[in-house]
């Protein structure tokens, strides 16, 4: 039998993926304001980024995921 998974332990994983997606965009945002003259591929990586942030943004709203990150 497989393990049953806890919807407490799943939530936990989608906030950790949360909070790691969430630092990668913000840093290549930083990375593409700061330069004098972004790559195409650094701006692709950016958008990626922060598809990826608001996809699991949305998954965690309709979950009802709370919480208090400090």
């Amino acid at each position: 039998m497989a393990k049953r998974l806890k919807k407490k332990d799943m939530d936990q994983e989608l906030l950790n993926a949360l909070y790691q997606v969430e630092g990668e965009w913000r840093q290549l945002q930083d990375f593409v304001r700061k330069s004098i003259d972004p790559s195409r591929n650094g701006m692709q990586e950016k958008l990626l980024a922060k598809s990826k942030y608001l996809m699991l943004l949305r998954e965690a709203r309709v979950r009802n995921v709370k919480a208090d990150r400090f």
